[in-house]
Order: structure tokens, then C-alpha cells, then sequence
């Protein structure tokens, strides 16, 4: 809870636009990619960050030790919806705590749907986001650009990061997913049932219980023959009743070959 309460003071901290280090000097630079007109009439765009040799941010569910990303889409215009699509992350060692996100290059898919199809939409981003070396720094990205294009061939760096998304239920062949709920003195026990084919390595498994007022902590994982369970507590960062709603509960394995994103499970 600790590192809870630190991530959410961090939050409101750094205000700068992107393409600038703000006076931390965080290396970090970012741009919205323009991207390609898709066939039902959305725009597939992304955001393209580029992080110096060292630093690292985070994935949409960063772990004990990461800063969870925040988008504000308010002020954009033409925007009906927005759909983001992560690229398989990394799992990181941060002196025994551990973390969940990218190094190096992060190009992040957008489809956006304009509220008038065939009109350009007018992209108007703030991203809080958590970087981190030795020290871990929040830092505000903004955007206002205009995605206009009308090319409809895909463009390369997009296309590379769809391509990383993590496997659905069905391409990896999963056979179940079961999630074991039960009263703990703070909160809730979640042990997480995953039937799947190994995706490689030391496997990972990230509970989101689909409410963001619900602190989920760290996972302990492994694999039992065809399974890989996980466990995690769960506490309301209010202090109130947590309600779980099963279907609303996602489960990501990481693996070294390939991720797999499983959505809901069944009591058991």
C-alpha cells in the first residue's frame, strides 16, 4: 500500500509538453504517428515514444514497482472512441520488486473512431507516464495534431507493434479460465486458473480485476502441467467493499515467446 500511496502523489507532479525534457531532464521524446485509414472508416494511429539507454516506462498495468500510464483525450475533436493496443511487455527486476513495461522504442497502436467518418480528427492527448533508471521520475506528455491522412496502406512501425499484441484466448488455445475469490482481512484472494500451451520461459500472470479503484498486488506465479495459476491480493484503496464482476476480470500471461490475453473467468 505504500507504494500505492507514492505512485498516486507522483501523479500531478510534471506538466511538459513532448518532444521536450522537462527539468528533470527525462529522456524521453514522443510524437503521434499519423498512420492509415482502415476499412470501416477508423483511423489507425499510435504514439511513438523514444526512451534514452537506461530508462524504461511502464505498461498499462506497471506493477508494484511501475507508474500506471493515464490518457486524457479531452479537448479532441471529431473523436467518437479510442482503442488502444499494448505491445507485448517486458517483466523487470527492480531490486526485488517487480515492474511491467518497455525500454528503448514504444510505439503504441490508437484506432480512433471519428464521429464523422471521411472528416479529419483532431488529436488532442495528455499522457502522465512513469520513467525510471536509478530514480523514477512521473512526466506529462502532450499532444494536439491533427490525423488527416488518407493513405490506406499500413504504415510499417504500427503494423510491427500490432503484430507484438498479445495472442487472444482463442489464438493461443486456451481451455479455461477459472479465478478461486476469497475474503481475506483487507480485501479479497484471487488465485487464477489459466489453461494454456506454455508461451515460453519463466512465465508471468497480471491480474486486473477490471475496477481502478482496486489495488491488485504483485502475482505469485507457476505452472502446474497444463496451468498456470497465479495469486494476488486485492484491497480498495478507499478502504470500502470490493464487488467483482468475473467477466470483467483480465488475465495477461507473459511469456518469452508470446503473451496471452485471456477476458473474464468462471468460479472455480
Amino acid at each position: 500500500m505504500k507504494h500505492l500511496l507514492f505512485v498516486l502523489m507522483l501523479g500531478g507532479l510534471a506538466a511538459l509538453p513532448a518532444w521536450a525534457q522537462d527539468r528533470f531532464a527525462v529522456p524521453v521524446t514522443a510524437e503521434v504517428l499519423q498512420g492509415w485509414v482502415q476499412r470501416d472508416g477508423t483511423r489507425m494511429s499510435a504514439v511513438h515514444m523514444d526512451l534514452q539507454p537506461g530508462w524504461k516506462t511502464y505498461w498499462r498495468a506497471p506493477g508494484d514497482a511501475g507508474i500506471p500510464p493515464s490518457f486524457d483525450w479531452s479537448g479532441s475533436r471529431n473523436l467518437h472512441s479510442v482503442a488502444i493496443s499494448w505491445p507485448k511487455p517486458k517483466v523487470f527486476d527492480d531490486n526485488g520488486m517487480r515492474s511491467i513495461g518497455y525500454s528503448d522504442t514504444l510505439v503504441i497502436p490508437l484506432s480512433l473512431t471519428p464521429k464523422q467518418p471521411g472528416e479529419p480528427v483532431r488529436v488532442r492527448l495528455t499522457m502522465d507516464i512513469g520513467v525510471c533508471a536509478d530514480i523514477c521520475i512521473p512526466h506529462r506528455l502532450e499532444f494536439d495534431q491533427m490525423i488527416d491522412t488518407d493513405r490506406t496502406r499500413p504504415t510499417p512501425a504500427i503494423a510491427a507493434a500490432l503484430a507484438q499484441s498479445p495472442y487472444s484466448a482463442r489464438e493461443a488455445g486456451v481451455t479455461s479460465s477459472r479465478c478461486r475469490i476469497e475474503p481475506t482481512s483487507d480485501g479479497l484472494r484471487i488465485e487464477a486458473r489459466v489453461g494454456v500451451p506454455h508461451t515460453g520461459g519463466t512465465e508471468v500472470m497480471v491480474i486486473e480485476p477490471g475496477l481502478p479503484e482496486v489495488w491488485v498486488s504483485e502475482s505469485h506465479t507457476h505452472r502446474k502441467g497444463g496451468d498456470v495459476i497465479a495469486t494476488s491480493e486485492m484491497i480498495h484503496v478507499n478502504g470500502g467493499t470490493i464487488a467483482i464482476d468475473r467477466s470483467a476480470i483480465r488475465l495477461t500471461v507473459l511469456g518469452s515467446n508470446h503473451a496471452v490475453d485471456v477476458r473474464g473467468c468462471t468460479p472455480g
